[in-house]
């Protein structure tokens, strides 16, 4: 993978993100709710199979969270293009801390009576995120000036990642500790409401709606500039297709259990948190060094490290090399995340970043709650280790076919240039754009 940094005219301030003020706020409510989120998420899946002993049981999980996201992904997209993106993320987060609540609250009687309420509250819970996935998205965009955006999202994720690893390991521990799933959901709803908090204190950035488009229009505005940008199409294709063939995260307690590694509680903690160490690590890296000069090959390459170490993993019987993998796939999939999030945004015009970041958030959710689906129901009528060898193998494939229906995505140069192709002209970019 070439990321070398070539020509570079400017020096590189690593703190640029960080001296913005509200990306401060942003950045640290947005930790403590992805905190309290992969705790909750670690937990519920622990409690169903615990319940249920079904792989498809845990899948549904992700399912009912996945499928407000995509009833709803183009009316929330023209929603958050058309309200103040603020206060949309802040009911939708008052929205998860009452159903994190409810979870922790409500004990029926009986143990079918509790996995129904599992679902009903990852449904609503669902629902709020379908609304807050775009605003949240776009509305970061709109806090932080285009040349220092990329440095943004490296440490946002860095954040993100660094959260993802406390969240499931602490989860795992708390579990051990009190022999219930109960105070983790608490504590989801606390972190919740602590990102309310700072957003509250956060500057309001309301944006002007574009008044001439009719209801049609405004929805379809959102796919009619992904069709004609094939570099934002390729990378988040890329991202949908790759983790829902490749993502391993869904069977970790098959993983964990005794069929498997044997491992606990505790070690299946440590598997959840692992990918996010590496993801961590490497946005660290990412915030200290220019932008990636070629950023579409870093892109493809990534994907495909994450699909050999998925392929590893899948096949390993030994805890610390699944744990050594898993650190890999997070590294890996932080590439992506940072250049895939930095070309939707910075390619994407601002009165269309909500509905834009819809789709990418339907392509995301696909991938990931889509795929632990898929990935539970390999397992059930194969095997955990077929599932995701199988699913690795075929992120490979993913990346081979990108590569050669997306050639612009594979020439994109500079991150967080609007026009950079590799060695390209910038009207040889606007014909590539054109589809030319």
């Amino acid at each position: 993978m070439d990321v070398t940094n070539e020509n570079t005219t400017t020096e590189h301030d690593p703190y640029a993100a960080l001296r913005v003020r509200d990306f401060r706020f942003f950045m640290s409510g947005n930790f403590f709710a992805v905190l309290g989120m992969q705790m909750q998420t670690a937990a519920v899946a622990w409690e169903m199979y615990e319940r249920t002993e079904s792989n498809i049981a845990v899948g549904i999980t992700g399912l009912a969270q996945f499928v407000p996201v995509l009833g709803l992904a183009f009316f929330t997209g023209s929603f958050a293009d058309r309200a103040d993106r603020r206060r949309i993320m802040m009911a939708a987060l008052a929205v998860i801390a009452l159903a994190s609540l409810a979870l922790a609250s409500f004990q029926p009687k009986f143990a079918a009576d509790r996995v129904t309420l599992m679902y009903s509250c990852l449904f609503f819970s669902g629902v709020a995120r379908a609304f807050q996935q775009p605003a949240r998205a776009s509305f970061l965009a709109q806090v932080m000036p285009r040349e220092s955006f990329s440095n943004a999202v490296a440490w946002n994720t860095g954040a993100f990642h660094l959260a993802s690893a406390l969240g499931p390991a602490v989860a795992g521990l708390l579990i051990a500790v009190f022999k219930t799933p109960m105070i983790v959901y608490l504590i989801d709803g606390v972190a919740a409401t602590c990102f309310l908090l700072l957003l509250a204190c956060v500057e309001s950035r309301p944006i002007t709606p574009t008044e001439s488009e009719s209801k049609f229009e405004e929805l379809a505005a959102g796919l009619s500039f992904l069709w004609r940008s094939p570099i934002v199409l390729g990378a988040i294709s890329l991202d949908m297709f790759a983790v829902l063939l490749g993502g391993a995260m869904t069977l970790l307690p098959v993983y964990a259990s005794k069929e498997i590694l044997d491992v606990g509680p505790t070690g299946y903690g440590w598997m959840r948190a692992a990918p996010a160490v590496g993801a961590f690590a490497m946005s660290v890296w990412l915030a200290y060094r220019p932008p990636l000069e070629r950023a579409g090959r870093a892109l493809l390459w990534s994907v495909a490290g994450f699909g050999v170490a998925t392929i590893v993993f899948g096949l390993s019987r030994s805890f610390w090399l699944s744990v050594a993998m898993l650190v890999f796939t997070g590294a890996f999939d932080n590439i992506s995340v940072v250049v895939r999030h930095t070309l939707v945004q910075v390619l994407t015009p601002n009165e269309l970043r909500g509905r834009v970041s819809a789709v990418n958030g339907l392509f995301i959710g696909a991938s990931n709650e889509l795929g632990g689906f898929e990935s539970g129901l390999v397992a059930e009528f194969f095997t955990p280790t077929i599932s995701v060898v199988s699913g690795g193998i075929g992120t490979i494939g993913v990346v081979a076919a990108t590569a050669y229906f997306f050639p612009p995505l594979r020439r994109y140069g500079r991150l967080g240039s609007p026009t950079h192709i590799a060695g390209s002209s910038p009207a040889a970019v606007g014909e590539v754009e054109a589809g030319a």
